[in-house]
């Protein structure tokens, strides 16, 4: 999380002038400089948590409607409690198998699928995000961020006094001067470095204290809260056999927890639990990432009994075991139990779909889109079945289906790409470069973007909603980080 650090992450500082014979001044001048220059480099660390993580190419983002569904419904009751409008919150799941989750800039909360997989019970999720949403409104980001440049002026200071003085001490030929100096440039990173970590450890317990607010504000418990931390701060004593982020990000100080505990048995609603209608969509979410994310001699093992989560684990790995028949039949005892559940028709038509079946995947999906009309990510995987379909190609629904899903979820890079197909058959290349435009655009792939828009601009009709949407984006300028 952008807003904690691990004491065990911040770097070491390599001592390059412990010499006890000092060579000559301008010897010794450049390798104090080298030394400053390198304990600078050493403090960058301590920043690259969330915020580099989140901007990295490495993460990868997972797109799931029932999981984006089901996480919007924990978080929408904690965002209104603390007095944020939950539509100006973005939640993005991120594919990665450790427990962890984290802002970035205030209006985005990152949160990994193995979070959701490891966490038995929807409480668990809720006390995370509430503990989220108290950085969110503390406005934790922006001090932090001043906090770091605190810590890095400090060392810089520190580190340019020592090698001051261990300039002076080679030229006057006073060796005790130059190890005093170079005892302090050696320190000052380590000084920033512990009050940079106090002050994130004082917002982390301040994150704390909104969290159990906002939770009983809402009449819930925060007892998911404080088995999740209880848990990893029984874990942190043996930090070196563990790598999830949560444990080097949120230090456990038992003073800390004994606090957390405090709060949250204070509550009257400490022993209230899930209802068992969330707890199922719950273990259903966790069925579903762990079938899709996971080995599948894993899953198996996991899931072998005739309940809704095993049924729904074992019809994706028999799918991702390459038998989509079976995985269908699974698929219909599911229908069966919950026909009005959209996700489990979903599946069936994404099993259709897939496989090249696409007639036979768009009723299920029609179907699925009937239940839940404004998730965009079923009404894109509709238009795909419609375009890939041979017996029912309508390029007219295929386009409604497409944009409507885009209106609900711009994000959908794929859906642009094919609008654009559905536009092109329909022989309006116009509109089909502006799709691809704004697919680029969605893409962050700002170059192209622009040069088709420029394209699409020459041949729409001036003043309307695709020509002013190609207008923007020719206009368009990154903003500076």
């Amino acid at each position: 999380m952008f807003q904690h650090f691990g004491i065990n992450s911040v770097p070491k500082v390599p001592a390059l002038v412990r010499e006890k014979h000092l060579s000559s001044p301008k010897h010794v001048l450049k390798k104090a400089v080298l030394f400053c220059l390198t304990a600078m480099i050493g403090l960058q660390p301590i920043i690259n948590s969330s915020e580099a993580l989140a901007q990295s190419r490495t993460v990868k983002l997972v797109r799931d409607a029932e999981t984006e569904e089901l996480i919007r419904d924990y978080a929408r009751p904690v965002l209104k409690a603390a007095g944020l409008k939950p539509e100006n919150i973005r939640i993005h799941l991120v594919n990665d198998s450790r427990f962890n989750a984290f802002v970035v800039d205030g209006k985005r909360i990152f949160i990994n699928t193995g979070t959701i997989i490891q966490s038995k019970t929807p409480n668990e999720i809720i006390g995370v995000l509430a503990h989220e949403t108290g950085h969110i409104v503390g406005g934790h980001l922006i001090r932090l961020r001043r906090a770091m440049q605190t810590a890095q002026t400090l060392a810089a200071v520190g580190m340019l006094v020592g090698v001051g003085a261990v300039a002076a001490g080679a030229a006057s030929g006073q060796s005790g001067a130059a190890q005093v100096g170079s005892a302090i440039a050696t320190g000052a990173p380590g000084i920033a470095q512990r009050t940079f970590l106090s002050y994130a450890r004082t917002e982390e317990i301040a994150a704390d204290r909104a969290a159990v607010r906002f939770l009983e504000k809402t009449g819930q418990s925060a007892k998911g809260m404080l088995q999740t931390f209880q848990r990893f701060a029984d874990q942190s004593l043996f930090s070196a056999r563990y790598t999830d982020p949560y444990i080097q990000s949120h230090p456990m100080p038992r003073d800390r927890m004994a606090q957390i505990e405090r709060l949250a048995k204070k509550s009257r609603y400490f022993n209230k639990t899930d209802s068992p209608a969330l707890q199922l969509r719950h273990d259903l979410a966790r069925a579903k990432l762990a079938a899709f994310t996971q080995s599948p001699q894993r899953v198996m093992r996991s899931y072998k009994g005739n309940d809704l989560p095993s049924l729904y684990a074992q019809a994706i790995v028999t799918y991702r075991l390459s038998n989509p028949k079976k995985a269908i039949r699974i698929v219909d005892q599911l229908v069966k139990a919950q026909p009005n559940n959209a996700y489990f028709w979903e599946l069936k038509g994404q099993i259709s779909l897939e496989t090249g079946k696409g007639d036979e995947a768009i009723a299920p999906l029609q179907k699925a889109v009937s239940l839940r009309p404004n998730e965009g990510l079923l009404r894109v995987m509709l238009g795909q079945a419609i375009l890939s379909s041979r017996k029912n190609k309508d390029y007219g629904a295929a386009v409604s289906h497409l944009r409507r899903g885009l209106q609900n979820d711009p994000d959908q890079t794929v859906g642009y790409r094919f609008l654009a197909q559905a536009y092109e058959a329909l022989g309006n290349r116009a509109q089909a470069e502006m799709a691809t435009a704004n697919g680029y655009f969605a893409a962050g792939d700002i170059p192209s973007a622009k040069a088709m828009a420029a394209r699409a601009k020459k041949k729409l009709k001036r003043g309307s909603p695709e020509w002013l949407q190609a207008d923007d984006i020719l206009s368009y300028k990154k903003p500076r980080l």
